[in-house]
Order: C-alpha cells, then sequence, then structure tokens
C-alpha cells in the first residue's frame, strides 16, 4: 500500500497518473495558498510551482497551514518546499520567490500549466493572473476575500460574475469586465462580513488599516476547496 492508495481507490489509476503528470501554479501561501498547496501535493499532483514573496510570521499562526514555531521568519515559499518534500519527496516543487505583478509578469509562462490557483489578495496581481491565464486558455481559480468571516459552510465555487457579498469580487468583477474576461471561476463566501476590532500589527509586518480579522476555518477551507477544482478538473482530461 503506497501513500496514494485511497485516492486511487477514489479517482482510478489514469487520473491519478494525470495529476503525477499535471503541472499546477499556486500564486500566493497564506492561509488560503497554504491550505491548496498542500491539498495539491496530497492528492498526488506532482509539479508545483508556487509564488510568493512572504515571510512567516507570529500572525500567521492562528490560520495559515505553513506557519510553526519552527517555520517564523523563513520565506514562505521555502517552508512550503520543506513541508510538501516530507509528504511526498518524488513532487517537483518549485519555489519563486516573488511578488507578482505586471511588471514582472513575464518572469513565469502561464501557458504550459494545466491549472492555475491565484490566492493572493492584490487586485493588481490578480487581474494579471487572470488576464495572462486567459490569454494562454489555461483555467483558473481565483480567491476572493475569505477575512472578517467564521462559517466555511458558507463558501462556494462559481464565476466570477456571479459573485456577490464580497468586496473584493465587485472589483474583480468590474476590472475583468473592463477588459473583456469571463468566465474566471471563484471560490467566494455569501456571508456578512463581520466587524473587527483594531489590533496590533506584528512589528515585522508592514502596517495595513484594512488588515481583516481572520481565523483557521474560511480561509483554509477555501484553499481546499480551490485544490479540489484544480484535482477535478485536471482529472477531467484523463
Amino acid at each position: 500500500m503506497d501513500r496514494f492508495d485511497r485516492t486511487r481507490r477514489l479517482v482510478g489509476e489514469e487520473a491519478l497518473e494525470k495529476l503525477k503528470n499535471a503541472r499546477v501554479a499556486l500564486f500566493g501561501l497564506g492561509g488560503v495558498g497554504g491550505a491548496a498547496g498542500e491539498a495539491l501535493i496530497r492528492a498526488g499532483v506532482g509539479h508545483l510551482t508556487i509564488v510568493d514573496s512572504d515571510e512567516v510570521h507570529a500572525s500567521n499562526l492562528n490560520r495559515q497551514i505553513l506557519a510553526t514555531e519552527d517555520s517564523l521568519g523563513m520565506k514562505k515559499t521555502a517552508a512550503a518546499a520543506e513541508r510538501f518534500g516530507k509528504i511526498n519527496p518524488e513532487a517537483e516543487v518549485e519555489p519563486i520567490e516573488l511578488f507578482y505583478l505586471p511588471d514582472n509578469s513575464e518572469m513565469i509562462g502561464l501557458s504550459g500549466f494545466d491549472a492555475v490557483l491565484d490566492a493572493v489578495d492584490t487586485v493588481t496581481a490578480k487581474i494579471e493572473i487572470a488576464s495572462r491565464c486567459s490569454e494562454a486558455g489555461v483555467p483558473l481559480i481565483s480567491a476572493m476575500g475569505t477575512g472578517n468571516k467564521l462559517d466555511p459552510t458558507r463558501l462556494r465555487i462559481s464565476p466570477v460574475e456571479e459573485t456577490r457579498v464580497c468586496p473584493l469580487a465587485r472589483v474583480m468583477r468590474r476590472e475583468l469586465k473592463k477588459r473583456g474576461i469571463s468566465g474566471v471561476m471563484a471560490v467566494w463566501s455569501d456571508e456578512e462580513p463581520l466587524t473587527p476590532s483594531p489590533a496590533a500589527i506584528d512589528e515585522n509586518e508592514k502596517p495595513r488599516r484594512d488588515t481583516p480579522a481572520s481565523a483557521p476555518f474560511v480561509p483554509n477551507a477555501a484553499g481546499l476547496a480551490m485544490a479540489s477544482w484544480a484535482v477535478r478538473k485536471i482529472i477531467e482530461k484523463a
């Protein structure tokens, strides 16, 4: 019995082989992205490119799967590569330490990927990822806001045009429409956001007036939903 025996019984040998040969790109390794990346590795994805520029901070410990006492101060790409390698050492994990934006997006060509997951929280980057995937014809799923929410059962997957409630989704709908991009799949929550109280900011992080409150439930569940969607898209080709 090997590490993928239970997965093989669920999806079959052909699909498992497809996952092993699949190339997936993941942008962002926070609460959403960390959970998505680990799920992809555990599901059997054989080639995973991970893109992030941030470090693991103490404020990440309450929700981010990559954050432990041992990983504090590490680059998230390094922490992820180390953790994922311990789960499946046969998987190829390519860490790229980069704050992805339009002016450096050509550093990562997306046309060779079977799926792309966007778990970043910068609107400019999200739009660029969507534009690049649209041009390359690569399946994309994009995470909308998961902060200030507690109920993971309110998460949904739909084209971004069908989203509501979420302020980030509203901006994405507008900006993608301007660019003539439609059908981008989104993970989003229809839960009305709670109003967070003021809190101290980690001394190693740049203060942000809009820093949301968060707990482990919604970000991690959103990451699992994104990974599930990507795996199912890859399996559909099997």
